[in-house]
């Protein structure tokens, strides 16, 4: 007996395949969103770097990090309080416990941002605040975050950055005591207070003229030296099935069951793999395809396209410069004024708000926005 598959059948089937993806970790608050495997298999980073209000504020936000907590660490008193601390008695430093998602984001990363916080080359405190009790210090979980805390060292002092030898020690983690709750989120309940601390001690003009040439992430996130492809299986650990399937395999999600298609907060979309900035939010559309549709790249450097000959048909492939990820297609039918319609899998992206653009490294995208608001 012949069968018979429906016409419908057939489009979805090919309008799957021609398509675009999905996975998406925020809503459209802005707040992180994780699975219950992902906060199962978190881990945790210890940093000191003198004021913990300073250091907390650099990973607050970032995508991947479940939480940064004020604290106090490497002492002997038993749960210290903040004037214990800060007599230099205890011999506790104030500290901060970052806890994050390894498939997210790297230990390597964060260390990128803590090193963005800090004057490595002062043995005897930080900027206004001195003593004990704000020197800086990487405080490690396990064999692997020390192999990377002493590589990322070493290349901080081959960088040749800062004038003086890299001072910061690194060793094991011990007790993690959070600090009272008044400081904790202290940038968040008083802004204007916290600025004024920041730059008034010394700090803010400090790392901005330190990392003059990278200022946006002076602020925390990742620098753009790391948007590169990671290792093969660096990868494997870090993304979902689903990622690894659609960036690396040029795999496609279903329509109208990803993750962004009808995603509508006002943003920056990034490579998933590498980070690097590929779409905004202003350049979005409702294309009626099921997947996420953008009139154009934010940075046209940052995307390479490829002819593609697949599933019978030409098309042109749309891929990440520095991560080589398989994103998805462009096609010559959007709306003005590009006349052009980037269909993007959701799986290939990582959604940035924009109220987190200055938290996470994106600061330098921000006028995007501002623009769109004055239009």
């Amino acid at each position: 007996m012949k069968m018979t598959i429906p016409r419908v059948t057939v489009l979805l089937l090919l309008v799957t395949l021609a398509g675009c993806v999905a996975a998406r970790e925020r809503n459209d608050a802005g707040e992180q969103q994780f699975t219950k495997e992902q906060l199962a298999g978190a881990k945790i980073a210890t940093f000191a770097g003198g004021c913990f209000w300073c250091v907390e504020s650099a990973f607050d936000g970032v995508p991947g990090v479940i939480s940064a907590v004020s604290g106090y660490t490497g002492g002997t008193q038993v749960d210290p309080t903040y004037e214990q601390v800060s007599s230099g008695k205890t011999m506790h430093v104030e500290a901060v416990e970052v806890r994050f998602v390894p498939q997210l984001i790297d230990y390597r990363q964060l260390l990128d941002i803590f090193w963005r916080q800090i004057d490595p080359t002062d043995t005897g405190g930080q900027f206004a605040d001195r003593g004990h009790q704000y020197r800086t210090f990487i405080f490690v979980h396990d064999d692997e975050q020390r192999a990377a805390a002493e590589a990322s060292k070493k290349a901080i002092e081959a960088g040749g950055r800062f004038d003086g030898a890299i001072v910061t020690p690194i060793g094991p983690a011990a007790a993690f005591y959070p600090a009272e709750e008044y400081h904790q989120d202290y940038h968040l309940k008083h802004p204007a207070a916290y600025k004024r601390y920041r730059h008034g001690s010394g700090r803010t003009p400090f790392l901005e003229r330190i990392w003059a040439d990278e200022k946006s992430e002076a602020a925390g996130g990742p620098p753009k030296e790391t948007y590169m492809r990671p290792s093969d299986k660096e990868l494997e650990r870090r993304l979902t099935p689903l990622q690894y399937e659609v960036t690396q395999n040029d795999g496609t999600e279903r329509a109208f069951a990803n993750e962004y298609w009808d995603n509508k907060a006002t943003g920056l979309y990034v490579d998933v793999v590498s980070g690097e900035a590929l779409f905004s939010s202003t350049d979005k559309y409702e294309s009626g395809t099921g997947w996420p549709s953008f009139t154009r790249p934010v940075d046209e450097k940052n995307i390479v396209e490829n002819s593609d000959h697949g599933l019978g048909m030409r098309r042109t492939e749309v891929r990440s410069k520095l991560g080589d990820s398989h994103l998805g297609h462009v096609f010559p039918d959007g709306p003005r004024p590009t006349g052009q319609r980037y269909c993007i899998n959701s799986a290939s992206l990582r959604f940035i708000p924009v109220a987190e653009l200055e938290t996470t490294g994106y600061g330098e995208y921000a006028d995007l926005f501002e623009t769109k608001k004055k239009d």
